[in-house]
């Protein structure tokens, strides 16, 4: 397949779950506790199985890898990755701060990517070598002189264990401290590549979380990488550094070494 018969796939996958998921936003729904305590909801699991079901129809020899459903062709070279619901817990809430997430890897590296939020109609979508669009248009991210002037956010704190969340405090009181955004999920990667946050640090995460932010943040002149600056692929382990200006990267670095 080209990029451009990928890239409209995935804009088709991306408006199949939002079919799904906006008239339950705010609505009645189902939910319950995964194995691992964190909230499910019928939203998710319906969302998920749209997007499966217009692979299955699409692109039939692709690897499939879904936060609700699990693997499907687990050896192919093309994977696509789907997250129905980044930020489940906001979804729950009423809080149009979540996002539907797809990507395509290629022999385990990220190169498309969407963050749609389905309720504010905001979509970024990146792919390798192109500009991120943000609606069709064009977006960038801020120059940031200093680490001190850093908008930094990052889910919440309480999804670090202690030692992450040591060595993220210390990173934290390089920056402004009056300018720290605590909670937002996938969104946060989308104001950071439209220019509105500098800096967005995070523990913990897995490849359907993370994989489908790499080609939207570099398509729009930031960068991602993990806690040590190497590139992020399929068998990263989920400590993620999304950055505005590449420039403050080494300060990042640095910044982060100095928890205890």
């Amino acid at each position: 397949m080209s990029l451009e018969s990928d890239l409209a796939l995935a804009n088709r996958l991306a408006d199949a779950a939002a079919a799904v998921i906006r008239p339950l936003f705010r609505n009645a729904f189902t939910h319950e506790a995964k194995g691992d305590a964190s909230p499910v909801t019928e939203a998710d699991r319906a969302a998920e199985a749209a997007m499966r079901k217009l692979l299955d129809a699409e692109a039939a020899s692709d690897g499939i890898i879904g936060e609700e459903y699990g693997a499907e062709r687990p050896d192919a070279a093309r994977q696509w990755v789907l997250d129905p619901i980044d930020g489940t817990v906001s979804f729950m809430a009423g809080r149009p701060i979540f996002g539907t997430l797809i990507a395509l890897l290629q022999d385990g590296w990220p190169v498309l990517g969407i963050i749609d939020q389905s309720v504010s109609g905001e979509r970024w979508v990146g792919a390798t070598g192109r500009p991120t669009l943000f609606n069709g248009v064009e977006a960038r991210t801020r120059r940031c002189r200093e680490l001190a002037d850093a908008t930094l956010a990052t889910t919440g704190p309480q999804y670090f264990t202690d030692h992450d969340g040591e060595h993220f405090m210390a990173l934290a009181a390089k920056t402004s401290h009056k300018r720290i955004v605590f909670g937002g999920d996938c969104y946060n990667y989308g104001l950071l590549a439209s220019g509105h946050i500098d800096l967005v640090v995070e523990a913990g995460l897995k490849l359907h979380d993370f994989a489908a932010l790499v080609p939207v943040v570099e398509g729009a002149g930031g960068t991602m990488c993990d806690w040590n600056g190497d590139p992020l692929h399929a068998e990263s382990g989920g400590h993620v550094i999304a950055l505005g200006d590449p420039a403050r990267l080494e300060d990042v670095i640095e910044g982060l070494a100095c928890g205890h």
